[in-house]
Parts: structure tokens; C-alpha cells; sequence
């Protein structure tokens, strides 16, 4: 299976979808993963319905709705399944709660998988399915929280993401892709050092070389390679990061 290629529109929040697209098209990027924060609202059905024209039309694909559902808050699903499905994403980005595996306390643990559960019942009725946020101040902030609440979850429309943890080196980021690798539907891409910095991919080379290697010897690997950050936010280095990103996956 060949990992797709593609862009999160969060990367240029200020740009408007057509921008986005005819970036990502000139880059020869393969697919786009939209963010429910600026360009496709959850429940904006109209909004989705036109962006998913735009990407059609570039002769790009939905990579997945990436949504700001948090579990255990009260919130409803179903505006995210909307846009989705109007989107024709097939895959939705849902968020492990608002509080760190370490800091939640039996209730916020239980109410959080409960919420994931619902959420991942509903996807799977529209023939959808959800992926966890890997990431600090949820209960996927870490591989062995991210199994745990798949495990505790237990349903097949729910898998996780993928990012490098922020201030991990090389070495413990792909070991922590390696524990999570059979539950990974796709990976969000960008170099940060040593915290949030935002550095040109290959200035964290081995970490790509290395992520893409392990990606290629998992059974199942994800469908999507998607770039989440470049460096100053700048669309003029958008080519030269997917170049990069292009060279990980096909030198594998």
C-alpha cells in the first residue's frame, strides 16, 4: 500500500480554501485533510459540499475531516459526521478528551471513553470512522495512553493518528511510532526542535528516514503522510517541503 501524500489546511489558516488547493495541486501533493476550525465548520454542509468541489477539481483527495470533537465534553458528533460526509472524508480526527492520561481522574477517563465509544457507533453507522489526535492534554498524549484507550474503547471504527511528540528525539519518536504502528491511520508531518520551533524537514532527516522505514514494514501502514506545519507558516516553502516529504516516502 502506498502512503498518500497530502496537506492539513490548518497549515495556512489564513488562506482560503482555493488558495489551499491550488497550493497543495501546484506541489503535486495527493490529498488534503480539512480542518473544521476555519474551512469546513462542523455542521456547515454547504461549506463542505463546495470544498469538496475544490479538491475534486484540482484532481486532489479528501484525506479526512479534521475536526475539534472533543470527547466527554458534551459535545455532539453528529455536525462533524455531516461535514464529513459532504466532504466525502472518510476519516474524521477526534480529540481524547481535555486533560492528560496522567492528570484524569477515574470519572474524566470514563466519561472520555464512553463519549469515544458513541462517537465511533455513530461514524461506523455512516460508514465512517474516527482517529484519535495523538497529543499532550488528552488521554492519546502518550503510545501506552493511546492503546489503552483504544483497547478500553473497543470498536473498529477507531484508530489513532500519529505526530512526533513534541521535544522527543529522533530515536523515541519512531520507537513510539513503532509501538502504535498497527493502530495508525495517518501521520501528521513536521519538524519541530527542540520544542515548537518550526524547522524544513530535513533539518530533522533522520527522523522521516527512519518514520517512513517503519511505516513501510507495518502490515497495514497509514493511508496518509499529511504536512501539519512548515516553517514561518510561509506557502512559498509549501514545494520545497512536500519535495522532501515525496523523497521519504518513495525511497523507501
Amino acid at each position: 500500500m502506498t502512503i498518500r501524500i497530502g496537506l492539513c489546511s490548518v497549515t495556512f489558516r489564513g488562506l482560503s480554501a482555493a488558495q489551499i488547493v491550488t497550493l497543495a495541486a501546484e506541489a503535486r501533493l495527493e490529498s488534503i485533510e480539512w480542518g473544521g476550525d476555519i474551512h469546513v465548520p462542523a455542521g456547515d454542509t454547504v461549506a463542505a459540499r463546495n470544498v469538496a468541489a475544490l479538491t475534486a477539481d484540482a484532481g486532489l483527495a479528501v484525506a479526512s475531516y479534521g475536526s475539534y470533537f472533543r470527547a466527554g465534553e458534551g459535545e455532539d458528533i453528529g455536525p462533524a459526521l455531516d461535514s464529513a460526509a459532504e466532504l466525502g472524508a472518510r476519516r474524521i480526527r477526534v480529540w481524547a478528551g481535555s486533560v492528560g492520561s496522567a492528570e484524569a481522574d477515574a470519572t474524566d477517563r470514563a466519561r472520555t471513553i464512553d463519549r469515544l465509544r458513541d462517537a465511533a457507533i455513530a461514524a461506523s453507522e455512516r460508514r465512517l470512522e474516527l482517529a484519535l489526535e495523538f497529543h499532550g492534554g488528552t488521554l492519546a498524549d502518550t503510545p501506552e495512553a493511546t492503546l489503552s484507550v483504544l483497547d478500553d474503547v473497543r470498536h473498529p471504527a477507531l484508530r489513532t493518528y500519529w505526530q512526533p511528540t513534541v521535544g522527543a528525539s529522533d530515536e523515541v519518536a519512531v520507537a513510539e511510532y513503532r509501538r502504535v504502528a498497527d493502530r495508525v491511520s495517518a501521520v501528521h508531518v513536521f519538524s519541530w526542535w527542540p520544542r515548537t520551533e518550526r524547522m524544513a524537514l530535513t533539518e530533522r532527516d533522520g527522523l522521516w528516514r527512519e518514520l517512513f522505514a517503519a511505516a513501510a514494514a507495518t502490515p497495514t501502514p497509514p493511508q496518509d503522510a499529511l504536512l501539519e506545519f512548515v516553517p514561518d507558516d510561509d506557502p512559498a516553502v509549501l514545494a520545497r517541503e512536500a519535495a522532501a516529504l515525496r523523497g521519504y516516502r518513495d525511497d523507501v
